[in-house]
């Protein structure tokens, strides 16, 4: 006599494999989501950082006013040259073809508005809304800095 499993035993095998992969799929994606969040975080204090160093630079403290383009060298002179801001200007990780995030200067009062979407609604540090009209978070759920 042959020993194999029936059809029905492979069967229910598949259905509760397949039930376990259901359950647990979501919590895999929502960790990708935390991550690219806690991402965005760091990468605005380090913005933030460097605008206040380009700040103290400035003979008349001021901000620039836009951020570099991403993945370039900001720095006082060109080729990464003289005092160096940032090695790699961060973009959005998610944001994409603009993968900037939110910068509005004014620098007449010397504030900024530092901004990025959060795509976990749940996170703690997130508030309601959007950076802007033009920056819009699909979630409904911002991060916000402005000048300390």
């Amino acid at each position: 006599m042959k020993k194999a499993f029936t059809l029905i035993e492979l069967l229910v095998v598949v259905a509760i494999i397949g039930g376990l992969s259901a359950l647990l799929f979501p919590n895999f994606m929502a960790a990708r989501e935390r991550a690219r969040d806690t991402q965005r975080k760091s990468d605005l204090k380090q913005i933030q950082k460097a605008l206040e160093l380009y700040k103290q630079d400035q003979a008349t403290p001021s901000f620039p006013a836009a951020l570099p383009p991403v993945d370039s060298c900001w720095s006082s002179l060109p080729n990464c040259a003289g005092t160096v801001y940032m090695n790699s200007v961060p973009g959005d990780p998610n944001r994409t073809p603009a993968n900037e995030y939110y910068f509005l200067p004014d620098n007449p009062t010397l504030t900024y508005d530092l901004c990025a979407c959060l795509e976990n609604i749940a996170d703690k540090d997130g508030s309601a809304g959007n950076c802007s009209a033009a920056y819009v978070c699909a979630s409904g759920i911002r991060y916000m800095l402005s000048e300390p």
